[in-house]
């Protein structure tokens, strides 16, 4: 393990990379809701227009099992730490351009489009990034506490939910409606370049990974070459369907708290855009202390039960949540979010640790990446749109409570076919080339 100060710092800045990361991605899920469906759809109804700027928010997540498979595939040759930088500047620089699209008002369906291309840019440098922040904290740490120090990268995505929210918070308190629709969108993009700069400085800063350098050096010795890509399918793809199976209930769920809730809110209840921003923000808050603590706890009773523990309270949740939500009380709609983000946590946080366990050295980050990006094209991206079409189409919130109880009977389903992997040292298998055999539910 990394000296400790060495490794604080290593920590820190996979955090601040992460969120960086996500405060682009989660800055475009709010403005999908709020703002894109109204700018650059003007010529739809609310709903119709919102399922539109959600479709190209989910075209985003095409391009992320992509971004997997490269940056899988070259951080497995050449290294976590460069594959790290690209996908910052890839995620920030495309955020930042988005801030200076013209409109639909401006150029017609040319505004769109452009939206769609950066959404894609997004979206590719995004699924490369998971898989490697997580992995440079996984490889530098040590064996007995991996799941609470995996788990601070995770963290990234409550932190930059809670910045894009509330920046949009933020402005949205202290402009009015014209002002926020005609220019006031544009500055959450436009800081994305400040931030990108902060994360670069931080970023550089941070060694290789030793489990992976020792795993470059065997191949080197013994002259192995390797193609990831291949070889994650060719030998390991049991353990990619589970880590597809196990993201299923938690990455749809996020999206239905923390995007849906926002057009729920709005075009459901009728409330002001505030109180779903509000009740995002302070459940991201709680969220951020939570994950942690669930990754520590997985490490004192194993990533399965705690992540079992997630998966079936989510399924109860899901029909309590749209509960609460339905006595437009904003006291009570942020509890709703609260809780159902720290029951999310509880999948969340031990997550990171436990699928790193699950591959060797010189595929980790191919087979991590490929598994959590697959999954979000089926989970995730559509999430949004299906809970938009299911309210749409029955009037009712309790269809969308069903589908995400279906997530989690797949995501129990997936991690009972796992392994338990508390403790196992990430560098013993690293020279390791040969296929595996499917993990025992034991």
């Amino acid at each position: 393990m990394a000296s400790d100060k060495s490794f604080v710092r290593i920590v820190s800045a996979s955090l601040i990379g992460t969120t960086i990361e996500w405060y682009d991605f989660f800055l475009y899920t709010s403005a999908a809701a709020l703002v894109f469906n109204k700018l650059f759809f003007p010529n739809t109804d609310p709903l119709t227009g919102t399922l539109l700027a959600f479709l190209t928010y989910a075209i985003g997540f095409l391009a992320r099992p992509i971004g997997g498979l490269v940056f899988g595939h070259f951080g497995d040759k050449i290294g976590r730490k460069q594959l790290l930088v690209v996908s910052l500047l890839l995620m920030g620089g495309s955020t930042f351009a988005m801030g200076l699209l013209p409109t639909y008002a401006a150029i017609g369906v040319g505004a769109p489009i452009l939206l769609t291309l950066l959404r894609l840019i997004q979206g590719f440098a995004l699924g490369g990034e998971w898989g490697g922040a997580v992995l440079i904290v996984s490889e530098h740490g040590d064996d007995k506490r991996r799941g609470f120090w995996a788990s601070w990268p995770q963290c990234g995505a409550p932190g930059g939910n809670l910045l894009a929210t509330a920046v949009l918070a933020v402005l949205a308190a202290v402009q009015t409606d014209e002002a926020f629709m005609s220019y006031g969108w544009r500055i959450p993009f436009l800081l994305s370049g400040v931030l990108v700069v902060i994360g670069l400085w931080i970023r550089l800063t941070v060694t290789e990974s030793p489990v992976f350098l020792a795993a470059q050096a065997k191949a080197a010795e013994r002259e192995e070459k390797h193609v990831p890509v291949v070889e994650v399918f060719r030998g390991h793809w049991r353990r990619v369907l589970i880590a597809i199976g196990a993201r299923m209930a938690e990455n749809v769920s996020y999206y239905v708290i923390t995007a849906f809730i926002l057009v729920y809110v709005t075009t459901g209840l009728g409330m002001a855009k505030g109180v779903g921003l509000n009740a995002v923000l302070v459940g991201s808050a709680v969220h951020f202390v939570s994950i942690p603590l669930w990754g520590a706890l997985s490490d004192r009773i194993g990533r399965r039960p705690v992540y079992l523990i997630g998966a079936v309270s989510m399924a109860v949740w899901s029909f309590a949540f749209f509960a609460l939500l339905d006595t437009k009380s904003p006291a009570t709609i942020i509890l709703a979010a609260t809780v159902g983000l720290v029951l999310h946590g509880a999948m969340y946080g031990p997550q990171a640790a436990f699928f790193a366990e699950q591959f060797p050295t010189h595929v980790r980050y191919t087979g991590m990446s490929v598994g959590s990006q697959l999954s979000s094209i089926a989970a995730g991206a559509v999430a949004p749109l299906i809970a938009v079409a299911l309210f749409r189409e029955y009037k009712s919130t309790i269809p969308v409570s069903l589908y995400v109880v279906t997530m989690c009977v797949i995501t129990t389903i997936a991690v009972l076919a796992a392994r338990e992997s508390k403790g196992e040292s990430l560098g013993e298998r690293a020279g390791s080339t040969a296929r595996e055999p499917v993990p025992s539910a034991s």
